[in-house]
């Protein structure tokens, strides 16, 4: 079950003049219930992510992909959670260099995904983008960052664009539990709760930046209280479990759209590779691993909902199926898709007149 949190209201005794008031606090958010249709969706999706991070992890190993690649392997469930309360189209997003699988979460064709990853000419960037960089304007999908940090307040500012138009659409601002101690962030904050503007600053807090863990790095490991000192609420989410997502994003979509200002969501999840394709991850022990693999898993956390409406283990095993092919499918064509034209080098360049 998910909680909130807020600032106090209490008045600073330097200044009792400048005392913050008192904010509304958003509705305790409940695990949401979803037909069977929505939660096989739910599943499907997640599947689709692990499979497909589990493929691009054997193409770096061949040297197909290069460079950096985080892969999302134990997070699928807030990226599908939170996608599925936005609407596509209309809302923005925007995350950090661990961002494959939320272009899958939004639906987007794995096909032109791998290929980008494999720097091909038919990816969604055109193979410019990589791994860190890949985006898509068309899903208002505004790509990763490899700056740390800085996607937020960039999600600020796509939030400001929304409600400058007044298009009733919100922007979710993803970021790491490393980036909660960026400068920028604070900054962010700080205008988006001036401005009110609709943006939801999601924290995905699987427990450590890079190799240091969230105890060694932080003073105060309560990273949903960061936002108090400027009247933003918080809601603190189990991020293992797709359907407790879903139903705090519902809350933040409702919170954010109807004027309030932002809204923070720690999701409290878990990467069980390392934070890079080039780290071994020796930070932490195997037990500690294998216990979130196996007791916390949220397929596995999914999966007891799906039987319990009736889905048998023949049904998710064929759909497993489905997906292994899908991903192979994918790897295939950015195996054999073209690498982009020399005279690439020199388009979607900006060039500034002074």
């Amino acid at each position: 079950m998910a909680k909130a949190t807020q600032d106090s209201g209490r008045p600073n005794k330097a200044d009792v003049g400048s005392a913050i008031p008192n904010h509304d606090l958003p509705p305790i958010p409940g695990r949401y219930h979803a037909d069977r249709e929505e939660m096989l969706e739910f599943y499907r999706r997640m599947l689709m992510i692990r499979r497909f991070e589990e493929r691009c992890g054997q193409l770096y190993g061949l040297g197909l992909i290069v460079g950096f690649c985080h892969l999302y392997i134990g997070q699928e469930a807030v990226a599908v959670g939170l996608q599925a309360a936005l609407q596509p189209g209309r809302d923005s997003v925007i995350t950090g260099y661990r961002e494959h699988g939320h272009m899958l979460a939004y639906g987007i064709d794995p096909k032109i995904v791998m290929a980008e990853l494999t720097g091909r000419a038919s990816g969604i960037s055109h193979g410019k983008g990589g791994s860190m960089h890949m985006f898509s304007t068309e899903h208002k999908f505004f790509g990763g960052n490899g700056i740390v940090g800085a996607q937020v307040p960039l999600g600020a500012g796509l939030a400001f664009a929304h409600k400058y138009r007044n298009d009733g659409g919100c922007s979710a601002a993803y970021f790491g539990d490393g980036s909660a101690n960026q400068g920028q962030v604070y900054e962010a904050f700080n205008m988006a709760a001036l401005w009110k503007l609709p943006v939801i600053f999601v924290i995905e807090n699987n427990g450590y930046a890079m190799g240091t863990s969230i105890e060694r790095a932080n003073a105060h490991t309560a990273l949903s209280e960061r936002g108090q000192g400027f009247g933003i609420p918080a809601l603190v989410v189990d991020g293992m479990d797709v359907l407790e997502v879903r139903g705090a994003a519902t809350v933040a979509v409702d919170w954010v759209q109807a004027g309030k200002g932002p809204i923070i969501l720690e999701m409290k999840t878990y990467r069980y590779r390392g934070h890079s394709m080039s780290d071994p991850a020796r930070y932490r022990s195997r037990e500690e691993v294998n216990d979130m693999k196996e007791n916390h898993d949220p397929l596995d956390n999914l999966k007891k909902d799906l039987f319990a409406a009736g889905v048998d283990e023949a049904e998710l095993i064929k759909l497993d199926e489905d997906i292994r092919q899908q991903v192979k499918e994918a790897a295939d064509f950015a195996e054999k898709a073209p690498l982009p034209a020399n005279n690439e080098l020199y388009t979607d360049i900006l060039v500034g007149k002074y």
